[in-house]
C-alpha cells in the first residue's frame, strides 16, 4: 500500500473533470438524417473516431457498454456526450474533436456545455489548461461566447467549479443565492447527483488493491474482476439488479471504475419523483470511481436517474423495497456506507423550465438538502452507520438550473 509520502509513487489525481455538451434539447430534436440502422446524431460517430479524441485527452477505452475508459467514462446519446476523465487527463483539449465529430454528424450547433470539477488535490501536477481555473475558462471562452463560470464552496477548502452556456437565444447565466427557493418538482428534465468523497478509510480502500490480479491480466480478466468486486462490495446493489446493466473494471496495482446503465418504468419509481421521469419509462447511468491510496483516497459517484426526496418509502410496504429505485437519502446513506469518507461533497444539479412556486412549499434544492443531511447526519445510534456534521451549504440559482451543494465531515 502506497503513501502519501512515497516518492517511487507519485500521487494520482482522483477529482474528476466532467465536460457535458448538448447539441440538441432531447434526442427527439435531433435531425433524422443521417440516419443508420435507426442510430441517429453523436450515436453514427465510429468508435475508431472517438478513440482518436480520447487519444488528444491522453485516456483509452476499456470496455464498449459505455465506453468505459482508463481514465473514467465516456456516455454518448444521440444528442448529447459526457466525458469524465481524471488524473493529469486533457479533458478540454478533446473539445475541438468533439465539436468537429458532431459537425459531421448534422449537429453543427451547441445547445449548452457545463463543465465542472472538484478543486484539485495535486494542481502542480496538471497541465494544459488544467493548470488553473481561469485557464480552463478562458480556454472554454475562446469556443463559446455565452459562459458563466462560477466557484461554489469554500476557497481555501472543498469547493466546487462550474462552467456553464445557455442556449443562443438566452443571455448569460445569472445566479441568485436562493433564499426561499423558486423551482417547483414538476419540471425537472436533466438530474444530476455527485457524491465526491476524501479520506476513505482503510477497510474500504483494502478491496481495490487487487494484488490477486497479475499486471499482465487482459482486460476481460481485468472486467471479470472489477463485477465480482462490485458484487462483493454492494456496488451492483446500489440500484435494482434487474434494471442494471453494469460494468466494472479493476486496476493493477490498485484503483475501480465502474459504469452502469438503469432502465426504468413508472413501477420502479417512488410516489414523488419528478412527474417527466414518471410519465414514461426511461435511462440513466450511474458512474463510480476509486483511488484507494492512503494519503489522496478518493472515490466519486456520479448519477443521472430521477430520485425521489421523500425520507421513508412510502411504497416499500406494498411492494418488495429491493424491485424500487431508491430514495434519494436512501442512495446517499449505500454510497457512503461503501467507501467511509472522512469528508464528502455533494452536488445536485437539476433543470427547471419554470421559475416560480407555490407560497410555502420548498423548492427542490432545498428537498434535497433535507435529504442530504437527513442521510448523514439525522441517523439513529443503533443503526451503525456513521454520523457526519454538516460544514457548507449552499443554493444558486442559474438560467434554467438550480444547484444544492453541501460539504460534510465525519463526526
Amino acid at each position: 500500500m502506497s503513501s502519501a509520502s512515497d516518492s517511487s509513487n507519485p500521487p494520482f489525481e482522483g477529482p474528476e473533470k466532467l465536460l457535458e455538451i448538448w447539441f440538441a434539447p432531447t434526442a427527439a430534436d435531433v435531425p433524422q438524417e443521417p440516419s443508420v440502422d435507426g442510430r441517429t446524431g453523436l450515436r453514427l460517430v465510429d468508435r475508431q473516431d472517438w478513440e482518436a479524441m480520447l487519444e488528444i485527452v491522453q485516456c483509452k477505452v476499456l470496455s464498449m457498454d459505455a465506453y468505459l475508459l482508463s481514465e473514467s467514462s465516456l456516455f454518448v446519446s444521440p444528442h448529447k456526450l459526457i466525458l469524465k476523465t481524471c488524473g493529469t487527463t486533457l479533458n478540454l483539449l478533446g473539445l475541438p474533436r468533439i465539436l468537429a465529430l458532431a459537425a459531421g454528424v448534422n449537429l453543427p450547433t451547441v445547445h449548452r456545455c457545463f463543465y465542472s470539477r472538484k478543486s484539485f488535490m495535486f494542481p502542480e501536477r496538471q497541465s494544459g489548461p488544467h493548470r488553473d481555473w481561469k485557464e480552463e475558462v478562458n480556454y472554454l471562452d475562446k469556443h463559446f461566447s455565452n459562459g458563466a463560470a462560477y466557484t461554489v464552496g469554500k476557497m481555501n477548502g472543498d469547493h466546487w467549479l462550474l462552467y456553464l452556456t445557455n442556449p443562443e437565444d438566452q443571455g448569460p447565466s445569472s445566479p441568485l443565492l436562493s433564499q426561499n427557493g423558486t423551482v417547483p418538482l414538476s419540471v425537472h428534465s436533466d438530474y444530476t447527483i455527485e457524491i465526491l468523497m476524501s479520506g476513505l478509510s482503510p477497510s474500504a480502500r483494502e478491496p481495490f488493491f487487487n494484488s490477486d490480479l497479475s499486471e499482465s491480466a487482459d482486460a476481460q480478466t481485468a472486467l471479470a474482476h472489477g463485477r465480482d468486486v462490485s458484487s462483493k462490495l454492494g456496488i451492483s446493489d446500489i440500484f435494482p439488479p434487474h434494471l442494471t446493466n453494469l460494468d466494472a473494471y479493476s486496476f493493477v496495482p490498485c484503483g475501480y471504475s465502474s459504469n452502469a446503465l438503469i432502465r426504468w418504468g413508472e413501477e420502479s419509481l417512488e410516489t414523488d419523483c419528478p412527474p417527466a421521469a414518471k410519465h414514461h419509462s426511461g435511462e440513466g447511468y450511474y458512474t463510480i470511481h476509486v483511488t484507494p491510496e492512503e494519503g489522496w483516497s478518493y472515490a466519486s459517484f456520479e448519477c443521472n436517474v430521477p430520485l425521489s426526496v421523500t425520507h421513508t418509502s412510502p411504497s416499500s410496504e406494498a411492494h418488495d423495497a429491493a424491485k424500487m429505485i431508491p430514495t434519494l437519502k436512501e442512495l446517499i446513506r449505500r454510497v457512503v456506507s461503501i467507501f467511509q469518507p472522512t469528508r464528502l461533497s455533494l452536488t445536485l444539479f437539476i433543470s427547471a423550465e419554470e421559475n416560480e412556486s407555490a407560497e410555502g412549499e420548498l423548492t427542490p434544492v432545498e428537498l434535497a438538502q433535507k435529504s442530504f443531511k437527513a442521510a448523514l447526519d439525522e441517523i439513529p445510534p443503533s443503526s451503525g452507520l456513521q454520523r457526519f456534521k454538516r460544514t457548507d451549504k449552499i443554493n444558486y440559482e442559474f438560467g434554467g438550473y438550480d444547484l444544492a451543494f453541501a460539504s460534510f465531515e465525519l463526526k
